[in-house]
């Protein structure tokens, strides 16, 4: 009986690291997702540059060289947010792995003290949060580009709606 309790105790043990290292495998998921829309960008953004560079005939080159720059700027910042924040995604599912290995080889061969798999459980949740935190910041900052763009296009209309209404006025007089 004391040997079937046992086996449960430790068994339940090892479920709590295990709910840990799917959730931070979901999070590697979509946070290399979003690793991969700023490289997506970042080359789109590598096209347009190239298009602004290779000919005479772009409106308002000036405006789009800086909003390119500027793009440029945070999709970097962007990236090394991600980049940190896989790397603690990666620290911590290696921590919450590392927890449940030990709690399993405690109970079969009682090699470990019990405030290890405990302390690695502790360090890979901090971890898991850091990694959260940094997240939240680089949504924010994706937010604040979109908004810039957004702000970007919105001039432009407004210098082609002037350009019209000038060319208007031209062919009135």
């Amino acid at each position: 009986m004391q040997d079937s309790l046992n086996a449960v105790s430790v068994l339940s043990a090892m479920i709590t690291p295990a709910v840990l290292i799917s959730a931070c495998a979901t999070l590697i998921f979509s946070t290399s997702t979003r690793l991969a829309r700023i490289v997506d960008r970042v080359r789109s953004l590598m096209t347009s540059i190239e298009a602004l560079s290779s000919t005479d005939n772009v409106d308002f080159p000036e405006e789009r060289t800086r909003e390119f720059n500027r793009q440029l700027a945070i999709h970097t910042r962007r990236g090394k947010l991600i980049q940190n924040a896989l790397t603690s995604f990666y620290i911590s599912l290696s921590l919450f792995v590392g927890a449940t290995v030990t709690i399993g080889i405690r109970a079969a061969f009682k090699l470990f003290p019990l405030w290890i798999p405990n302390l690695m459980g502790i360090v890979g949740t901090l971890f898991l949060f850091y990694a959260c935190m940094i997240l939240i910041a680089e949504t924010r900052l994706a937010l604040r580009s979109v908004r810039s763009e957004m702000e970007f296009t919105l001039l432009l209309r407004e210098k082609y709606e002037a350009r019209r209404a000038q060319r208007v006025r031209e062919e009135i007089a």
